[in-house]
């Protein structure tokens, strides 16, 4: 190798450790968004709690003068609310696919030295990063497409309540 490519490789390799963090951090931000949505469901199931857990009237009621409350600042809201889990379901499958990739090069080079045992222990950091990352992209997809939903639901409430 000649010393750009080299030194591409090895500024690679740098971001393995950073990005198997992050994606572990994101994993973690699934299962405990999960677990919020879970108790959200139940706690929806009941009807007559379920106007009180509207995010969108906790913040009608903070506002005491009503005042500049309208629906696109309500809609502004919506997405603050819902950005983490967007954000967690657009990088997470990139940072999966970057997490594989990082170690399919020095899997390649011990391939073509006949040193197997290494291919092996690559492949498996390659696999298991896309694999948590693309489980955490699929849980947070979901509570986001169904938090959107409500979210909406609820502002389109408020609107024919006449509170905005």
């Amino acid at each position: 190798m000649n010393f750009l490519e080299l030194t591409m490789y090895e500024v690679a390799r740098l971001f393995l450790v950073p990005v198997l963090l992050i994606i572990s951090g994101l994993f973690v931000f699934a299962f405990v968004s999960l677990g919020g949505f879970v108790v959200e469901v139940v706690q929806r199931r009941n009807v007559r709690r379920r106007a009180a857990l509207c995010p969108l009237r906790q913040y009608l009621t903070r506002d005491d003068s009503h005042s500049g409350v309208s629906s696109e600042s309500l809609q502004l809201k919506i997405l603050q609310l819902l950005e983490p889990l967007r954000v967690t379901t657009r990088i997470a499958p990139m940072l999966g696919l970057v997490a594989t990739m990082i170690p399919l090069a020095p899997a390649l080079l011990a391939l073509g030295d006949g040193d197997l045992a290494q291919v092996g222990e690559n492949l498996v950091v390659a696999f298991a990063a896309v694999i948590i990352a693309l489980i955490a992209a699929s849980i947070t997809f979901l509570i986001l497409t169904v938090r959107r939903r409500w979210l909406l639901d609820a502002l389109h409430t408020l609107e024919r309540e006449g509170v905005v």
